[in-house]
């Protein structure tokens, strides 16, 4: 019995040997005890050359089984020929060339006066009508004078032809028809300016005269205002340095901001003239208005096409990158057979106009080339790479 109760104690003891905890770092600073630090700090060095040691195994193992990880990770894309329309974009005002105002050219009354604002009125249609002070009684006394004047002419051609009376009678008579038969027509159209009429087929904008009005011709003496809305057109000035390249029956792109409305349209006519105030040109492009909803001095935005190219190679403009002599360069994929691998090289290339975020490139780059697209700005030239997306 006494054995069992020794063998019990003895355990106790040995469990509570083996439960004494280490002091912890503070504990130990804290007794302020020479040997006692520099032994902890002997066990912690030890335990840091250990775990250092399986930290570059481990590293080691790493390298073999992860051999691609320091190899940057691209994507590529493939170019190609393709369709280039470059435009510049420019503002403009709408025209039209028959917008005009109607003067008197005889002074008078105005008689009557026969259309109102907003009426579509026809070529020569009569406007208004101005009191001729008389004249139309002169024309019939011209008339009158004409008519004897031929008669007496008519009868003495006929004595002529059969030689009877004198060459000076028939020529008298000749000479007095002709004379009245000019001052007849003379003042037909004379009296012909006494009506006005519309020059063009339009429509009535504006009625500045009303009947009774004395009227004459000069600044200020405007009857009406009449439009053609049918044949419209868009004046814009272009700089200089397009003169080469827009020429008439370029396709335009033609947009209206307050309309809400877009057309396709072309340039039909292009200045000779350059302004030395601006160094422009100028152009008209024509633009149809079936519902007359497009009026005169409306804001247009237009843009031009001033280059095409149908086998141009584009690419994105963010790839692009430029050395200290000021080339740009771009990095392409190349395969290397013997060792299964592809890497990076370095092409300096120049290139020409953008189109959006693409820019066209016009020296030293083909199609069927993959090009290195994102990450193209972290690798170097012959650098290794690892492909993980194409984009045909």
């Amino acid at each position: 019995m006494k054995n069992i109760y020794l063998l019990i104690i003895i355990t106790v003891f040995l469990n509570s040997c083996s439960n004494k905890k280490e002091p912890s770092l503070e504990e130990v600073l804290a007794t302020n005890d020479v040997e006692l630090l520099k032994s902890r700090k002997s066990e912690i060095d030890a335990k840091l050359e250990e775990l250092t040691l399986d930290l570059n195994q481990l590293n080691n193992k790493l390298s073999v089984l992860n051999k691609d990880r320091n190899t940057p990770l691209i994507t590529t894309i493939r170019t190609s020929e393709q369709k280039f329309n470059h435009f510049i974009e420019l503002q403009g005002n709408v025209k039209t060339k028959q917008n005009v105002l109607v003067y008197p050219e005889m002074p008078g009354i105005l008689n009557k006066v026969y259309v109102k604002e907003g009426q579509k009125v026809k070529k020569d249609q009569i406007l208004a009508t101005i009191d001729d002070g008389g004249l139309s009684q002169q024309l019939l006394l011209l008339k009158s004078n004409e008519q004897l004047a031929k008669t007496t002419f008519e009868r003495q051609k006929r004595l002529w032809d059969q030689k009877i009376g004198s060459e000076i009678q028939y020529l008298q008579a000749k000479t007095s028809y002709d004379s009245q038969k000019n001052a007849t027509k003379q003042l037909k159209k004379q009296l012909g300016k006494f009506t006005i009429r519309a020059p063009f087929s339009g429509i009535i904008d504006d009625v500045f005269k009303e009947k009774g009005t004395v009227v004459a011709p000069g600044p200020g003496a405007e009857l009406f205002r009449i439009i053609n809305l049918s044949n419209m057109y868009i004046e814009t000035d272009v700089p200089e340095s397009y003169i080469s390249s827009i020429k008439k029956n370029k396709m335009v792109e033609v947009n209206f901001p307050i309309l809400g409305r877009s057309y396709d349209s072309s340039i039909r006519q292009v200045g000779n003239f350059i302004n030395p105030s601006n160094r422009t040109f100028r152009i008209e492009v024509g633009i149809p208005n079936l519902d007359g909803e497009i009026k005169p001095n409306l804001t247009a935005k237009l843009r031009l096409n001033d280059y095409s190219n149908s086998n141009a190679i584009l690419i994105p403009q963010s790839i692009i990158s430029e050395n200290a002599k000021g080339q740009q360069f771009i990095y392409v994929v190349k395969d290397n057979k013997e060792k299964n691998q592809v890497y990076a090289e370095r092409l300096v290339i120049e290139t020409g106009k953008t189109n959006g975020d693409f820019i066209e490139v016009t020296k030293n780059l083909d199609a069927n080339v993959e090009v290195i697209l994102e990450g193209a700005r972290s690798v170097n030239n012959g650098q290794v790479v690892k492909v993980i997306k194409k984009i045909n």
